[in-house]
């Protein structure tokens, strides 16, 4: 059951998604097509699952669930994974790279892999102060309060000094 992003409860939880690229407009109005169908019928064990979704920065596809009326399953769960696979081919894209960091630089969302931004770092090309994307948050209140922080308040910290 599609419902808005915003409507669901603080405690629902959430899966982050970030693109080592910026969707164009077209892209954007498919990839949203596709996420109000693909959410419309996730189930688990036959029955629906209350969940929305909201798009970042055209680059972060963020799926939230409200677990309070019925819990992700793993064939749930697997569903938006290959949901997000098919994704990742349609468009050409990685969705799935948990080893790649997000960061602003000014209004623009960069995009490096985790050895480059630790490199980064060390030549001082980011700081502690450099605004990063938490994509490790749980539910929609950590999304809501920790999602986009300075790196000295995520695990980014590991690397700035």
């Amino acid at each position: 059951m599609l419902v808005e992003f915003n409507t669901l409860p603080e405690e629902s939880r959430v899966w982050i998604y970030q693109a080592n690229r910026s969707f164009n407009l077209q892209e954007l109005e498919e990839i949203e097509a596709k996420l109000k169908v693909f959410i419309e019928n996730w189930t688990a064990h036959g029955s629906d699952l209350q969940a929305g979704y909201t798009i970042k920065y055209k680059r972060f596809i963020i799926l939230g669930l409200n677990q309070n009326l019925n819990l992700a399953t793993g064939c749930s769960i697997d569903a938006s994974v290959h949901f997000i696979q098919q994704l990742e081919k349609d468009y050409n894209v990685d969705l799935m790279d948990k080893m790649n960091v997000s960061y602003k630089q000014g209004e623009y969302v960069a995009y490096k892999t985790l050895t480059d931004f630790r490199k980064m770092a060390k030549d001082k090309a980011v700081s502690k102060n450099t605004i990063v994307f938490n994509n490790l948050v749980a539910n929609i209140a950590e999304f809501n309060e920790n999602w986009e922080v300075p790196a000295s308040e995520s695990w980014h910290s590991r690397f700035v000094k």
